[in-house]
């Protein structure tokens, strides 16, 4: 279709419009969902100490190399080892020491044997003890130390996200604080003189706004932060006044939607001109879009009003930006080809961005479904709360048939 930006222009020309935001040191608990600005290393040993994996007893590996249940080890216990102890008892032939799952090994054993390979288990795991069954090697059920990581390695390279699991890595490495990007500050504002809050009695004409909840939780999903929600009306120089405010407020991206179409009413195509340059990209939907930025570095992205087209300009533009703003090393949602389970058509010439459902009944054949009847319609809000992915269908593919292999990017 002549006169359409591709996708990837349009992305290239957004990205190269960012620059990272500043790095800051934080705490450790306070890093949730934010990105990695340094490599994370390694601050001491994982596990810090040689520990045993298991209850039972550290012993010398030839005290007990031949037990068997007709010939037990008959082995005398000298010390007793809790975790968190700071003992380390000298083990001579003949002896050993009651441990605890992740006490210290004594440097004089080289093997631990666990409660159940003894004759009385941990009801009878002081004075004298019978092993029945020798361990399988010399320094069997130890965790050596350094066995994770050695103080100085790399755990996580910049660019990461930090969620739970890489937080809990940095604890255990002895890492009290990271650097981190500032989170992005950005203003939500949906356009509109027929917008009314949720709740609120709808006159003829009017219709409840819910782009400005849409657009806040996807920026809050990409570790932004909203700092200004709010509606401008279709008339007067609103978007104007907003842009004026981000600077008081701090803002790195303001985000509009609605308003950058082809009417006689977009609020934002009108007043913004000269800031932002507005483009008909080859997609479905989400064909127009606006963006620029301000002289100061602001981000000002400007979306089709309807729902799904905000949602899905969000995606492909926005996200993206936010999370390159962070230094994120990876700035896509994890992507795979699944087979459709119904067929459905496609827009000629323009990559199509599906709402859908991922049918998971059959573990080793998932399956992929428009979330509504009414296919990609951009004006289908109630069908976004099915939607578990998106289905993208290349420009050049006038129909999806059963069975036929498509590319969906996860949410």
């Amino acid at each position: 279709m002549s006169g359409l930006r591709t996708v990837e222009e349009q992305l290239e020309r957004v990205l190269a419009a960012v620059r990272p935001l500043e790095a800051h040191v934080v705490p450790v608990p306070a890093a949730i969902g934010r990105t990695l600005r340094e490599p994370l290393r390694a601050a001491v040993d994982i596990p810090v100490f040689d520990n045993s994996a298991m209850d039972g007893f550290a012993v010398r590996f030839a005290d007990v190399a031949d037990a068997s249940p007709d010939r037990p080890a008959r082995l005398q216990v000298v010390a007793d080892l809790p975790a968190g102890t700071a003992l380390d008892p000298a083990l001579r032939a003949g002896q050993a020491a009651r441990i605890m799952t992740g006490s210290p090994v004594p440097t004089a054993a080289d093997a631990i044997v666990p409660f159940e390979d003894t004759a009385g288990g941990l009801a009878d795991s002081l004075g004298e003890i019978e092993v029945r069954h020798a361990p399988a090697a010399v320094g069997a059920h130890i965790r050596r130390r350094g066995g994770d990581a050695r103080t100085g390695d790399e755990l996580l390279p910049a660019g990461v996200a930090l969620g739970p699991l890489q937080l809990a890595a940095a604890a255990a490495a002895g890492v009290a604080e990271v650097v981190v990007s500032r989170a992005p500050r950005v203003i939500v504002v949906s356009t509109g003189s027929e917008l009314v809050a949720p709740g609120l009695p709808l006159t003829h004409g009017q219709i409840p706004e819910s782009n400005s909840e849409l657009l806040a939780g996807l920026v809050a999903e990409a570790a932004g932060e909203v700092v200004l929600r709010t509606t401008v009306a279709d008339d007067g120089d609103g978007p104007a006044r907003i842009v004026a405010e981000a600077g008081r407020l701090g803002a790195d991206v303001v985000v509009f939607s609605g308003g950058v179409s082809a009417g006689a009413y977009e609020v934002v195509k009108n007043t913004l001109g000269e800031v932002m340059e507005f483009a008909r990209v080859a997609m479905q939907p989400g064909k127009p879009q606006g963006f620029g930025a301000t002289a100061g570095g602001v981000l000002l992205f400007g979306l089709p009003g309807n729902p799904v087209s905000a949602a899905v300009s969000f995606e492909v533009f926005v996200r993206p930006a936010l999370l390159a703003l962070q230094g994120r090393s990876d700035l896509e949602r994890p992507r795979m080809l699944l087979p459709a389970a119904s067929a459905w058509r496609t827009p000629p010439g323009r990559r199509q961005y599906l709402p859908a459902v991922i049918d998971r009944t059959d573990p080793a054949r998932w399956t992929v479904a428009p979330a509504t009847g009414g296919g990609s319609a951009s004006h289908l809000a109630g069908g976004l709360a099915r939607a578990q992915a998106w289905a993208i269908v290349p420009a050049e593919t006038a129909e999806v048939a059963v069975g036929d292999a498509v590319e969906v990017m996860l949410r």
